[in-house]
């Protein structure tokens, strides 16, 4: 099963259940994936690569909207906002503790041979699409800058 199909499936288990937070997070996602289906160049099914990368872009989204209504004092759209995050974060696997990460990115670098800190570009892409969605963009940067400095 696809996600594309398991969130199908989550919809209607929500709408049964009556838990509005949770459809509206699951149609939001939805309509995302199939904009993503319908664009210019898109092949008709989304792959279950770039259905994470749509749930990421959601996640800090919701996040960013989230702490900017923490900052106005708006807690009540604050708590609207991060339950849809914490249902949407299922979706996503699990993410790599920092050693885990540490030990991730130091097996890429000694796989490429990188030696210092000019070779980061070509660490950074293999580490970004061995380890999307496990860890993020920034984290991954910061820990091949500690390791190739």
């Amino acid at each position: 099963m696809t996600l594309f199909e398991q969130i199908n499936e989550d919809i209607k288990a929500a709408m049964k259940a009556r838990e509005k937070e949770r459809l509206e997070a699951l149609r939001n996602l939805k309509k995302l994936m199939l904009e993503a289906r319908a664009a210019k160049g898109a092949g008709s099914e989304l792959s279950d690569d770039e259905s994470l990368k749509l749930v990421q872009k959601l996640v800090k989204q919701g996040r960013d909207s989230a702490e900017i209504y923490r900052e106005q004092n708006r807690e009540d759209l604050f708590a609207v906002e991060m339950a849809q995050v914490e249902v949407l974060e299922t979706y996503l696997p699990k993410p790599l503790t920092d050693a885990e990460l540490t030990a991730a990115v130091r097996a890429i670098v000694e796989k490429t041979g990188a030696t210092s800190i000019k070779e980061m570009g070509k660490v950074m892409g293999i580490a970004c699409k061995e380890l999307a969605g496990k860890a993020d963009g920034k984290d991954i940067a910061d820990k091949v800058k500690a390791l190739l400095s």
